[in-house]
């Protein structure tokens, strides 16, 4: 029977999502748990991979089990005895058998946090950006991302996708007190593509690059062009949607 599960965890301590050789990652702790707390081995298959360092509120993920779960209150709480602390399950439910946590997902929400003054409690959790940003110029340059497909030149240089295409469904810079988020949404995306936007976004907010030089860098399907990646334990995968 295949089931669906709902986790939430900082990614500081862990190498990504996905299960790794010779590296601790998220989805190897979760399949730990499982063989624990089911007395069976389990592969757990994440809705996408998130890199060294990211964290998530709003992860998905499946599993198979030869076991018919009927307590699913008490399988969260063995996990979540069995789990570090840094890893939460929410919520296991069955689901059809032809459920994908990956292919069946129609979009992924990201939020990065920056910091426009020293705080030691955002820490770990924000990025620290002195120099004042022109937020609305950010916003203006953020929404030319609603006008392209391929974002070649904010993906990671080696990686094996099969296309650079993704489709943008929204884009948004909030502002509250000290702190800027910028969240974004789209059906998927490559490997440090967010990053890669905060930190050319940035630029533009600090006058570096204009909102035009920002289109032609998209246009350009060159990473060489764009900014440098901002760090990853600002960036939090916050939701990801399914069908109805």
């Amino acid at each position: 029977m295949r089931y669906l599960i709902r986790l939430s965890y900082l990614g500081t301590s862990y190498h990504g999502w996905q299960k790794q050789l010779h590296e601790i990652s998220v989805q190897s702790q979760v399949n730990l748990a499982l063989k624990t707390a089911l007395q069976e081995t389990v592969d757990v298959v994440g809705a996408g991979r998130t890199d060294t360092g990211v964290h998530a509120s709003g992860y998905v993920a499946h599993f198979d089990s030869s076991q018919k779960i009927l307590d699913f209150k008490m399988l969260v709480f063995k996990l979540n005895s069995i789990l570090p602390q840094d890893i939460a399950v929410q919520s296991v439910v069955g689901v059809k058998d032809d459920f994908h946590a990956r292919f069946d997902a129609i979009s992924r929400t990201y939020r990065y946090s920056i910091i426009q003054t020293k705080d030691p409690f955002s820490v770990g959790r924000s990025y620290l950006v002195k120099n004042e940003l022109n937020l609305q110029i950010m916003q203006n340059a953020s929404n030319l991302l609603f006008n392209h497909k391929n974002f070649k030149s904010f993906s990671k240089v080696k990686t094996d996708v099969y296309t650079f295409d993704c489709q943008i469904e929204k884009v948004e810079w909030q502002k509250e007190a000290h702190h800027l988020f910028f969240e974004i949404t789209a059906n998927r995306f490559l490997r440090n593509m967010v990053r890669a936007i905060v930190g050319t976004l940035i630029e533009v907010g600090l006058g570096k690059i204009s909102v035009e030089e920002f289109n032609d860098i998209i246009l350009a399907k060159d990473r060489s062009k764009a900014g440098k990646s901002v760090p990853a334990h600002a960036l939090v995968l916050t939701n990801i949607k399914y069908p109805v």
